[in-house]
């Protein structure tokens, strides 16, 4: 276990560790279904698949920020940027194929909880 994280003092609607793995294999089932169906319907368009990419890369990239470098301030600064990725991917694939757009809906609101949580963590500790 990671000491650090362990020793942060947490918001009190921290959800208990055992549900972010759940959520994450549904959001990743739906991104990665999302990102088929728009792939069926128009190709490796780089104006539609470049945001996704991003998204992606983000999204890798907010763990060993946050739980690697123990700095929450730069992992906020990740997740707002994953978070106008999603929304400019959303953009991307609406016109495309509606479900594609709708797909990523939950991961967005979950991205939007975890940048309220992320902040919460700075303001606490």
């Amino acid at each position: 276990p990671d000491l650090w994280y362990a020793s942060l003092n947490k918001p009190a609607w921290n959800p208990p560790a055992s549900v972010f793995g759940p959520v994450w294999s549904l959001l990743y089932l739906t991104i990665g279904i999302a990102g088929w169906l728009a792939w069926r319907r128009s190709g490796w368009s780089r104006s539609t698949f470049q945001p996704y990419f991003v998204q992606l890369l983000l999204n890798m990239l907010w763990t060993p920020v946050f739980f690697g470098l123990h700095a929450p301030a730069f992992a906020l600064v990740v997740i707002v940027a994953l978070w106008v990725l999603i929304v400019l991917t959303m953009r991307a694939f609406f016109p495309i194929r509606r479900l594609a757009g709708w797909l990523l809906v939950p991961y967005l609101l979950w991205v939007s909880f975890a940048a309220l949580l992320n902040a919460g963590y700075m303001a606490l500790n």
